[in-house]
């Protein structure tokens, strides 16, 4: 029997995300609400209601809560998003449905279907933070024309969550780890990396930690460049980038070695 010949290309890439994007389309409307409808009614509450009584904005750099915390919530949703479509996809995919087992058996090869669904998951991230950042400039929450650039910013910090856990994900047989990674990371981060208020209120040691986490780069990257803050220190924002690429090149490695490692062994 002939060897199936594997190389990876764009073409082999795009066949696997073609894939995620058509079990999208028969999908699509259930996650309208917890994608795009959830963080923006997030974003009516806690900025324009709870907003309305912070009554000190030199504490938020002189700008009213609403503008303080739309790029926080834009930064927090896309890893939110990316944390959720690099858990369950990627388990069923080797686990449940074996559907990367089916793609193996032709010429694809593990990192065309590993790059496949980090390009999917990079393209989900796209969408939302572009209609979340539509939302923040019709709220006027956003102070200047550089908040074009939050959403690749939003997009690059998803990813260096959406790596990291795809390639825990492979190893997984069961969904249970995933309850806990939610409890015990994704949740505190949401709510103590700047999002919502300056960790500079958090204790000495819980400003430390904030701060060597992914998601208060991406927010103090998304938050500058919606205040229009960003060139004030081009180098902490190329820090920023640099950091959250980081830990999206090595997860997007990562995620390829563990799939493949997942796929030969059958």
């Amino acid at each position: 029997m002939a060897a199936i010949t594997r190389t990876t290309s764009g073409s082999a890439i795009g066949r696997v995300f073609e894939h995620r994007y058509l079990s999208y389309k028969r999908t699509f409307r259930a996650s309208i609400f917890s994608s795009f409808l959830s963080p923006v009614m997030f974003l009516a509450a806690m900025g324009i209601g709870l907003g309305a009584y912070v009554s000190d904005p030199s504490a938020l750099g002189g700008v009213p809560y609403l503008v303080f915390l739309a790029p926080g919530l834009l930064a927090a949703t896309a890893m939110q998003s990316a944390s959720f479509e690099s858990m369950f996809p990627i388990i069923a995919g080797l686990e449940w449905n074996r559907v990367f087992h089916a793609m193996y058996s032709t010429p694809l090869s593990p990192r065309d279907i590993a790059l496949g669904n980090l390009a999917w998951i990079a393209t989900r991230l796209t969408l939302i933070s572009a209609i979340f950042t539509l939302v923040i400039v019709l709220f006027g929450a956003a102070q200047s024309p550089l908040i074009i650039l939050a959403i690749p910013a939003a997009v690059l910090t998803g990813m260096a969550f959406a790596g990291p856990i795809a390639a825990f994900s492979a190893t997984q047989k069961t969904p249970n780890r995933f309850a806990t990674i939610f409890r015990f990371g994704i949740t505190p981060l949401f709510l103590f990396s700047g999002t919502f208020f300056p960790i500079s209120s958090l204790p000495p040691i819980a400003q430390a930690v904030a701060w060597v986490t992914p998601l208060y780069q991406g927010v103090a990257l998304t938050r500058a460049l919606s205040l229009g803050t960003a060139l004030d220190d081009p180098i902490a924002m190329l820090f920023h980038v640099l950091y959250l690429s980081t830990f999206a090149i090595v997860g997007a490695y990562l995620t390829v070695r563990l799939i493949e490692r997942r796929l030969v062994r059958g």
